[in-house]
């Protein structure tokens, strides 16, 4: 199930934290619950996404995306994701979670979160946000200007470019099917 007491948490903390500039890094303190774990009794890597949601909606609320959404019906949806995990995270472990815009180009914003436990990082995901509106996406020149960020994105790091530039390689649908 997915943790909605845990987001009204985090929500009611960011809040509090209030508004963020567009380059500014917004943390979410969690714990690692039972709810979590896989069989294994270490963070579920499905859940890590979840827990990185945690995260990266209130990043988008400090941001200004829910006066868009109350005043425009846009969302944001998850259009791409790469994940790299380096260590286990096991039950009640502490965890910080850094949430930050890197950058975007004509479609996307590319939001960069690392997930820390104890001062070191356990792992990071690249997530690539598509906004969307009641006719379908939304030029992300338009969400700037709306949410008065720079026109220009600053350049984006080398991996993102690379990870952008291997994603239009990937065949869609995918070759296998049913």
């Amino acid at each position: 199930m997915y943790p909605f007491f845990r987001l009204a948490l985090q929500m009611r903390r960011a809040r509090r934290d209030g508004p963020l500039p567009w380059n500014g890094v917004h943390r979410s303190v969690l714990r690692c619950w039972p709810s979590d774990l896989d069989p294994w009794r270490e963070l579920n890597n499905g859940r890590t996404l979840t827990l990185y949601d945690l995260g990266r909606v209130p990043l988008g609320a400090r941001l200004g995306f829910d006066d868009l959404w109350r005043d425009r019906r846009w969302t944001i949806t998850v259009a791409g994701a790469s994940v790299r995990y380096r260590r286990r995270i096991r039950l009640f472990d502490r965890l910080v979670v850094l949430s930050r815009i890197i950058g975007w180009d004509a479609r996307f914003v590319y939001v960069e979160q690392s997930l820390w436990r104890g001062g070191e990082c356990a792992n990071q995901v690249l997530i690539r946000w598509a906004v969307t509106g009641p006719e379908g996406l939304v030029p992300i020149a338009d969400v700037v200007a709306a949410l008065g960020w720079p026109a220009m994105s600053p350049a984006l790091p080398g991996w993102v470019s690379a990870w952008i530039a291997a994603e239009a390689t990937r065949p869609w649908p995918p070759e296998v099917g049913p």
